[in-house]
């Protein structure tokens, strides 16, 4: 039972192909072929899941998923869409599946981790697949947030996180806390063994914990764009 008195957030993330092409047939720019979601609430409580490949980049673009950021991970989505792990759909269907999940808890956020990939990578496979027929891939009004803005101001300014990203050598090239999920999630969790995934629906399991984490420090900055 989908109870009205909580505030339910969708935790999105994906995994994308580089779709770069010299003749210029298909725009610079990340395609979308892994999208994962989960529905949760303020308590980190995981209501539903769901986990599709996008048939359109994924069947359609052999040699532009050669170029995917981790495409030594396409034997496993080979055994996942065999085994029922995954769902295999059009992009159009998936974006219907995510109206629809919306619209059945009252879904109040979108969060992502670097929420501006996810939205331009979703955005930009959303416009080419249709020939701009629908520019948008989220549904209007749903505020999108950004765990990777929340954990700089609220992980990465606590000063046992500075010591152990200084004691782990987890910094940027600026002597800076590196913010990426893996090493917060090893933090929050005080697992240092543990490997990010790098598909879709297995990391925003992370990122919800991530998300959840933030929340209970009350962080000032949540959505991606605060105007």
């Amino acid at each position: 039972m989908i109870d009205k008195r909580h505030h339910y957030i969708l935790v999105l993330d994906t995994e994308t192909a580089n779709s770069n092409s010299e003749d210029g047939l298909i725009p610079s720019n990340s395609m979308v072929y892994d999208c994962g979601w989960l529905v949760t609430d303020t308590k980190g409580r995981i209501y539903e899941k769901a986990s599709y490949v996008n048939a359109d980049i994924y069947c359609n673009y052999k040699e532009m998923m050669q170029s995917a950021y981790y495409s030594n991970k396409l034997p496993q989505y080979e055994n996942d869409l065999k085994n029922g792990t995954r769902t295999l759909a059009t992009f159009n269907t998936i974006r219907k599946a995510l109206y629809e999940t919306c619209r059945k808890y009252n879904i109040m956020a979108i969060s992502a981790h670097n929420a501006r990939f996810d939205y331009s990578a979703l955005t930009s496979t959303q416009r080419y697949l249709t020939k701009s027929k629908y520019r948008y891939f989220f549904p209007y009004g749903v505020e999108i947030w950004d765990t990777l803005k929340m954990a700089r101001d609220v992980i990465c300014t606590m000063p046992t996180y500075e010591r152990y990203c200084w004691d782990f050598g987890y910094l940027t090239k600026n002597g800076k806390p590196r913010a990426t999920a893996e090493i917060l999630y090893r933090f929050i969790s005080g697992d240092e063994n543990f490997i990010e995934s790098h598909t879709g629906l297995e990391d925003c399991e992370i990122e919800k914990d991530i998300l959840i984490y933030c929340l209970k420090k009350h962080p000032p900055r949540k959505k991606l764009w605060e105007n």
